[in-house]
């Protein structure tokens, strides 16, 4: 029987105070105050595409800038999907998915390769300057994923096809990668170990 695929992460700066709980085999419930409404958004998103049970608490200098907190939330839940998955036996490793939010559409593959690594494309001009819910830089859409990706040890590719509005396009990319992790992190009876030829990931 697989062991309990969670994690508790915790991470204190001058800057913020996070704390997560994640549970990999859950079903998409969430209980997320990051103090940056949107991404508190784009977390309860992911939770729920992704299957994830996820709490996060958190608090920082958001009167000077959202930047110092989200990064710092977005360190701390890659390091919690790194511990939950262990060795990651038997898990299917790759996804693909592909989702629209009315006029936008993005697409996400994820590998659990335990190589980190991004690749993120696609966002029109000037996205990286809109502020989304007040608080929120189009350029903190990016970051989330650097830091996510490099602390969990994913490879992740990230591209937008389409999109106009700046909270569609980042909602649509936030809602393409949880069911691409999703797919990614699910445990596949067919797979017998580590999904690698070099017997490790």
């Amino acid at each position: 029987m697989t062991s309990a695929r969670t994690a508790r992460r915790t991470r204190s700066t001058s800057e913020s105070t996070v704390e997560i709980e994640l549970n990999l085999d859950g079903t998409g419930r969430s209980s997320i105050d990051t103090s940056v409404p949107f991404f508190d958004h784009m977390l309860t998103a992911f939770a729920k595409h992704s299957l994830t049970d996820l709490t996060v608490r958190a608090s920082g200098d958001t009167d000077i800038d959202a930047h110092h907190t989200v990064e710092d939330i977005s360190i701390v839940l890659g390091q919690a999907i790194r511990e939950a998955l262990g060795d990651k036996a038997g898990i299917s490793r790759y996804g693909d998915a592909l989702v629209p939010l009315d006029e936008a559409l993005a697409q996400a593959v994820v590998d659990v390769s335990g190589r980190p690594f991004l690749v993120h494309e696609g966002e029109p001009a000037g996205f990286e300057f809109h502020l989304i819910g007040g608080h929120f830089t189009g350029s903190l859409v990016r970051h989330v994923f650097e830091a996510i990706t490099f602390n969990a040890g994913l490879t992740v590719h990230v591209r937008v096809l389409g999109g106009r509005d700046p909270h569609h396009i980042a909602e649509a990319e936030f809602k393409a990668f949880a069911r691409a992790f999703r797919q990614a992190k699910a445990l596949d009876p067919l797979v017998d170990g580590i999904p690698s030829t070099k017997g490790a990931l």
